[in-house]
């Protein structure tokens, strides 16, 4: 950079109504790649992210923040009170607002942009979606809307990256405008009380505003009327919005609606194990293959086995599963980009009402799937603290993407292979069957919960129906790298250190019966490998395993867990998979590689084996049966039960939901077990 060069720095707040294009404008602005949605709702907390550039000789660097959604400066949500909240904080020092507005709707978007305006900030107006307005034959008279306003008009299309260059320049000559668009003999204003003043006061105590508001609202749609038949000209027909209706007429449909609804889901956990398995198998057997290698490549001792039984054997457990994790997101990216997952918002709403949530909720609860910790931050979005409250304490019940490893291994051992109807795979059906229950106990419980709530306040549902869009490949593609690079990252860190500490507990004890085992072992091992060498190896490597560190603690908890039909090794499992569902393949992974010296199977193979000492089969369909409806219901995330805290401010909520939860889960596995043994 030449010396003479000027350095400016401006931080830029991004508003606009929800589902206005923000999230796009954020991540071309800042190279970020924040999760966009073709639904509203999708940033709930503010991102920041920053850009350098140079014009004229000056670099400038922004640094941008985008707050979340709002229809006016008048906030009804939790989400929408930090975006007014974080715009008008002397702290933040905003020095340019940039209102995102839909091109395509322009008179709804221009309620919020004209209440920015007259805050008096320097101000720059980004059409976005002009791509679709132009479409649709929308004409705007961008001259006359930067005269009126008083403010620069950029038309914007952020999915192909065109007009950044030119909001940038605006952005650094960007000026307070001129114009007022509020009514200036209104009684609430005087010489004391300006616009600016009267929004931030209605932030700290909201009261007495909504007289002010209402007023304020039919006074700015007056002038918004002019502008739009001014300064906008649409056709009556417009194709895309038209394509929208007919395909609304079913997916809406108060019948065919819910049909296409379950269809959907159905299908998403069909491809998810019909096209997971192959690569599944793939992964295991380069595991198997890498284990081996490294046992035959070192010498033999203590990090040969920490390094094949603890480690290699604990991260494999969870890798495996990558594929269907990431098939997973990859189908929710579709379901959200697409705007189908407004319409499924949109249907359940009646449903949702009974059960003391409302249409808001669903978005929550679909996401949830993927995993529970940003969709209980997404309830922010919801209005009514009653339903919010709920919203949180039920959505841990719905199945995430954590317990998919848990799920999948289970029903590979329930059903190795079989399918029903001569197309459909059993195992999908099964697992479709899992994310329903996890959906019929959701809404059971809100039920019952809506009745000890007692929050008086209405209750109300808006959501505007985005166009259907083609998702854009590119972006969902690095959302489901970036939440896999998560999930391995985050969970590989646990199993890790815990598949150390496993081994370790597996591979030493302090009783007498532990170190004679031990020795027989040994003299074994330097014996002639016959058949039958290799056949009393495996049992002493069995009972060795019963009298370690590990195996002592597992018989310590056994008495509480066998009335679940849960053995010892189940029970270290359950352990060690409290911070963490995922954590419990890991864990069978480490603890069946112990007593397999050859290292020649998978782990699901390894269950379907395994037999007590009468010689019965241990994973029976009663077992299993039971594992799966613990897991289905059990808390086991950390993570989740701090971010219940963070958002109820309260660790009441906390828990009482890891209390039922609890409770929950260990009333259905019991009686799962003892029905089906």
């Amino acid at each position: 950079m030449p010396s003479d060069t000027k350095h400016t720095h401006l931080k830029i707040a991004l508003l606009g109504n929800p589902n206005a294009g923000k999230s796009s404008l954020f991540n071309g602005l800042t190279g970020l790649k924040q999760k966009t949605g073709n639904y509203a709702g999708v940033t709930v907390d503010r991102l920041e992210g920053s850009t350098s550039f140079l014009i004229a000789e000056t670099k400038y660097t922004l640094s941008v923040i985008d707050l979340p959604g709002i229809y006016s400066l008048f906030p009804k949500s939790s989400d929408e009170e930090i975006a007014c909240k974080t715009l008008l904080d002397p702290k933040e020092k905003i020095d340019v607002v940039v209102i995102v507005a839909d091109a395509t709707n322009l008179k709804r978007n221009l309620l919020l942009a004209t209440q920015l305006i007259d805050l008096k900030f320097k101000t720059v107006l980004a059409l976005s979606m002009m791509d679709e307005a132009e479409s649709q034959g929308i004409k705007i008279d961008l001259a006359g809307l930067r005269t009126t306003l008083g403010v620069d008009v950029i038309p914007m299309n952020s999915r192909k990256q065109v007009g950044f260059k030119e909001l940038k320049a605006a952005i650094v000559t960007a000026k307070i405008s001129d114009s007022f668009f509020y009514d200036i003999n209104s009684p609430f204003l005087n010489k004391e009380t300006s616009y600016v003043q009267l929004v931030s006061s209605s932030l700290v105590d909201g009261k007495g505003t909504s007289t002010f508001e209402n007023a304020d609202k039919i006074y700015r749609f007056n002038t918004i009327n002019y502008l739009v038949a001014r300064y906008v000209q649409s056709p009556e027909q417009l194709s895309r919005k038209a394509t929208t209706s007919k395909i609304d007429a079913i997916t809406t449909h108060r019948v065919f609606g819910y049909v296409v609804l379950l269809a959907v889901l159905f299908l998403v956990f069909q491809f998810i194990f019909f096209i997971s398995e192959a690569p599944m198998d793939w992964i295991e057997s380069a595991f198997l293959t890498f284990g081996d290698f490294v046992r035959n490549s070192l010498p033999p001792g203590q990090l040969n086995d920490l390094l094949v039984n603890g480690i290699i054997a604990g991260i494999s457990g969870v890798v495996m599963f990558v594929p269907q994790i990431a098939f997973l997101f990859l189908f929710i990216g579709f379901l959200e980009d697409s705007g189908y997952m407004a319409r499924a918002s949109f249907i359940m709403d009646k449903v949702m009402r009974r059960f003391g949530l409302n249409g808001k909720s669903v978005i929550p609860l679909i996401s949830g799937t993927a995993c529970a910790v940003p969709s209980i931050m997404a309830t922010r979005s919801i209005s009514n603290l009653k339903e919010r409250l709920i919203t949180i304490f039920v959505l841990p019940l719905i199945s995430c993407s954590a317990r998919l490893p848990v799920y999948t291994l289970l029903i590979a051992v329930l059903y190795p292979d079989s399918k029903f109807l001569g197309v459909f795979n059993s195992k999908g059906l099964v697992l479709f069957l899992l994310y329903m229950l996890g959906f019929a106990v959701t809404l059971i419980t809100a039920f019952f919960l809506k009745r000890f709530v007692k929050v008086k306040e209405a209750s109300f549902f808006i959501m505007e129906l985005p166009v259907y869009r083609w998702p854009q490949l590119k972006n969902i593609l690095f959302m489901v790298y970036s939440k896999v690079k998560v999930f391995v990252s985050e969970a590989g860190k646990i199993i890790l250190a815990i598949s150390i500490v496993l081994w370790f507990l597996s591979s030493h004890g302090f009783t007498e019966t532990y170190k004679e085992l031990d020795a027989k072992i040994e003299i074994l091992e330097s014996s002639a490998a016959t058949q039958e060498n290799k056949v009393e190896l495996k049992k002493l490597g069995s009972e060795k395993l019963e009298h370690s560190f590990i195996g002592n603690l597992g018989h310590v908890i056994e008495p509480i867990i066998k009335p679940m039909g849960f053995d010892w090794k189940i029970g270290i499992a359950l352990i060690t998979s409290f911070a963490a569902r995922e954590v419990f393949v890991g864990t069978m992974a480490t603890i069946y590689q112990s007593e397999d010296e050859q290292n020649t199977e998978g782990i699901k193979q390894k269950l379907l084996k395994e037999k007590d000492d009468q010689g019965n089969l241990i994973y029976t369909p009663a077992v299993c049966w039971s594992l799966l409806l613990f897991y289905a219901f059990a808390m086991q995330c950390m993570s989740t039960m701090a971010v219940v805290k963070r958002e109820t401010k309260s660790w009441k909520w906390v828990l009482a939901q890891l209390a039922f939860m609890s409770i929950l889960a260990y009333a259905s596995a019991f009686g799962a077990y003892q029905l089906l043994s």
